[in-house]
């Protein structure tokens, strides 16, 4: 006789994953999706870098997408304007709403749409992140690759139908592991995910993300190595006296941050244009400003690198501080969505650099390394423009692997991020402040940030039985028989929604015997008790969505939609607005 074992391994089973998944401590499966998500975008990552290079092959010598240096000035001034072009003739035809690319469009889908990034979107900002860089606009590849992270993140949870908590995590993660694939930077890239995109901080949300920027690194290091995005030689501070030109590096960083956040609004003279207008603007004055100095075109990091290692003559770091800034600004404000990061990080150095040269000219037994000053500005500049300081931090110690900058790094950050703030009244950040302009608070209350982390089915009532409104005395015993919460009361006319009612008030008129005898069927909304009215919400939805569900339908329930096959539904259970509220209370 064979024994039966005393254990057994449950099968695993996609419907117990997404149950587990709807906690808001369900670290292992989020994890396991945060491997995946830094695997997604790792690869992703490195097809867009390789796409980079791929275009550079047609016209640029030695294949490298960022040796415009090498084209003749008319060339250089010529690209601008055909990838304007291109840009234009691909996106013009699409409405406005696919239009919207890079890392605000990341934040707006997270905070209105649950993180459900749309795939016409997707595929638009391959062609604009390609076509922009190769095409010799100041623009980036960090911002492009944000987005493509992410939404391919996202695509894992909704091809999975996996509850919205979680896909706000997977485009953490694809953030992330964009940044650490880019600069080989995973803890900054773990920071700015939380930092600029999620805008909190939790445990829940740290771990899966950590092993995002992880898998992501790993994956670019398997392709382009594990150096950093561009070298940097060894700094330190090497006298106190070295800090007023440190505190004035990061003032006038910080004034040229907020007069980029200012400038890339838009002014309503040069908005209001048509957009082929704006487009030929935005390529005509690349164009011009690249015939004499084509460092402002690309990302720039050949430029930081060489600024970082040696001399760079002051005309070029002027152009770099100021001009390449303000073509960024320009295409952002014309509607042509490019990354910023990598601009301003090469702006940001630009300045430091320059002061650097301008003091060791001025004082040169006190200011001895310019490129102190350069990575001190380019940490600024990134922290004052995004209001980021954290992010901006951790980047600097990523890229120059040196603890010992981190003191006056420090300094430097604080200096310009107040000087943002406080002079040019850049109280959010960049992205916050383009979201902001055009009427969205992407900025969630405590509780309904709260409630945001958590899916439905980790609150609600699964003990339920579905019923007609009019049933006999048997079929009201046969109810009870397995012993339901909630009675889901369901009416001949489709178009009315359900009722909800408790399954006790039933049990006691069946204990009634007078009440019984003056009923032969029972009207379910004739037995003394409480009914509510019911709105239905989907079995993936946030409790976050849960409420505004209960306020906008004016219900107090809500009964939980799960579909089972193409247009058939069942009810998988009841929320309701106390049981959503007990969880918020309990769990402050």
């Amino acid at each position: 006789m064979s024994r039966v074992p005393r254990f057994a391994l449950r099968r695993p089973s996609l419907e117990r994953f997404r149950r587990q998944l709807a906690s808001v401590d369900a670290m292992p499966q989020l994890c396991l999706l945060g491997i995946l998500a830094g695997v997604l975008t790792g690869t992703v990552m490195v097809v867009f870098r390789l796409l980079l290079e791929f275009g550079a092959l047609f016209f640029i010598p030695g294949d490298d997408p960022e040796a415009f240096e090498t084209l003749s000035p008319p060339l250089r001034a010529l690209l601008p304007l055909l990838a304007v072009a291109l840009i234009g003739v691909w996106l013009w035809p699409q409405p406005r709403r696919a239009l919207k690319m890079g890392i605000g469009h990341v934040i707006e889908r997270l905070a209105y749409h649950q993180g459900k990034m749309p795939l016409r979107n997707w595929i638009n900002q391959w062609w604009v992140g390609v076509l922009s860089v190769i095409g010799g606009l100041s623009a980036g590849r960090e911002g492009p690759a944000i987005h493509l992270g992410s939404a391919a993140s996202s695509w894992i949870g909704t091809r999975l139908r996996l509850p919205h908590n979680s896909l706000r995590v997977l485009v953490a993660c694809g953030t992330a592991a964009g940044i650490s694939a880019s600069f080989n930077t995973p803890l900054a890239g773990v920071i700015f995910a939380m930092e600029v995109v999620m805008m909190e901080y939790t445990i829940a949300g740290f771990l899966p993300v950590i092993l995002a920027a992880t898998m992501g690194a790993l994956v670019s290091w398997s392709v382009y190595g594990a150096e950093p995005a561009f070298s940097v030689p060894p700094l330190e501070l090497d006298s106190l006296l070295d800090l007023p030109g440190i505190v004035l590096t990061a003032l006038i960083v910080g004034l040229l941050a907020g007069g980029f956040v200012r400038l890339s609004r838009g002014h309503p003279a040069f908005t209001r244009l048509p957009f082929a207008l704006r487009l030929a603007l935005i390529g005509a004055l690349t164009g011009a400003v690249a015939w004499w100095y084509p460092e402002v075109q690309g990302i720039g990091y050949d430029s930081l690198e060489q600024m970082l290692n040696g001399p760079m003559a002051l005309d070029i770091l002027l152009a770099l501080a100021v001009l390449k800034l303000a073509l960024t600004g320009l295409c952002v404000a014309g509607g042509v969505p490019v990354g910023i990061i990598g601009p301003m990080l090469v702006s940001g150095a630009a300045v430091g650099a320059l002061l650097g040269v301008i003091g060791g000219m001025l004082l040169p037994s006190v200011v001895a390394t310019p490129a102190l000053y350069a990575v001190l500005g380019m940490a600024a500049m990134m922290a004052a423009a995004l209001q980021a300081p954290l992010a901006a931090l951790l980047a600097l110690l990523e890229l120059t692997r040196n603890a010992a900058i981190m003191l006056p790094g420090m300094l430097a950050v604080v200096v310009a991020v107040l000087t943002a703030r406080q002079l040019c009244g850049c109280r959010q950040g960049f992205f916050l402040s383009t979201l902001t302009q055009q009427g969205l608070h992407p900025l969630q209350q405590p509780m309904m940030q709260a409630l945001s982390r958590v899916a439905v089915p980790a609150v609600m009532e699964r003990n339920l039985a579905r019923t007609p409104r009019v049933i006999d005395h048997d079929r009201a015993k046969a109810l009870l028989d397995a012993k339901p919460t909630w009675l889901v009361i369901t009416q001949e006319d489709r178009n009315k929604p359900p009722l909800a009612m408790k399954a006790a008030h039933l049990a006691r008129v069946l204990h009634d015997e007078a009440w019984l005898a003056e009923h032969e069927r029972i009207d379910l909304e004739e037995v003394p008790g409480q009914r509510l009215d019911l709105a239905p919400v989907h079995l993936e939805a946030t409790l976050s969505e849960a409420y505004d569900t209960l306020v906008e339908s004016g219900v107090d329930a809500l009964y939980v939609e799960h579909t089972t096959a193409p247009m058939i539904r069942r009810i998988s259970g009841i929320i309701t607005r106390e049981a959503i509220e007990n969880y918020y209370r309990r769990k402050r």
